[in-house]
């Protein structure tokens, strides 16, 4: 009797990815009113940036229309290294800091706020979890691993920090965070924000809010 060949097991077919309408968006001539409007606020705000050309990769479906390589997130209050998103994003940022972090900076380790070190800002990904495109791929995100104050301390963000103050410091910015940003992630969250706060304006139904 001829023996029937093996079957060859086949590999699941991948879900495709669902498109997100913000990969079609295209600059226009003249820059629309809103994203004027919102530089001459991150002008006010003391936040220095440089314009860059439209980012636009159809393949990935990234886009940001607007961009902006961040240098400062308020007066001396440096990026390292600049980071690349969108105008509402750095505004977001420019606001937290200035409104949260740096008082929280000075009421708690009795110095002012240098630099804000980030992990990530725009990078054309998808999450994690492959489902949908990361906010990065927008530039509506930013990731920070660390804060450098004015006295040269340095406070990174880590699951477990030693001193209470540096605890209660990182406890309170997070919590904070939560309602200007529509996306809150840190350690404890998951394995991929052990190191660091990941902070985004994901559009939200309702204006919800994620935080974890």
């Amino acid at each position: 009797k001829s023996e029937k060949p093996a079957e060859v097991a086949k590999e699941p077919e991948k879900t495709p990815m669902p498109a997100d309408p913000r990969s079609d968006i295209r600059p226009i001539d003249p820059m629309p009113k809103q994203e004027v409007a919102c530089r001459e606020r991150l002008k006010s705000l003391g936040v220095e940036f440089e314009e860059r050309k439209p980012v636009h990769d159809e393949e990935k479906g990234c886009s940001i229309p607007y961009p902006l390589m961040v240098k400062t997130l308020g007066a001396k209050i440096n990026v390292t290294p600049e980071a690349e998103m969108n105008c509402q994003m750095a505004e977001a940022s420019a606001r937290f800091i200035a409104d949260t972090i740096s008082p929280a900076a000075k009421a708690g380790f009795g110095a002012g706020l240098k630099s804000i070190n980030q992990a990530s800002a725009y990078v054309c990904r998808p999450r994690h979890n492959g489902q949908k495109m990361s906010e990065h791929a927008f530039g509506n995100a930013l990731d920070i691993a660390s804060f450098t104050l004015t006295d040269g301390e340095k406070i990174d963000i880590e699951p477990t920090p030693e001193q209470e103050g540096v605890k209660k410091f990182l406890a309170d910015l997070r919590k904070a965070a939560c309602g200007p940003f529509k996306t809150v992630l840190g350690p404890g969250s998951d394995p991929d924000h052990e190191l660091h706060f990941h902070l985004d304006l994901e559009p939200r139904r309702n204006g919800g809010t994620f935080c974890q």
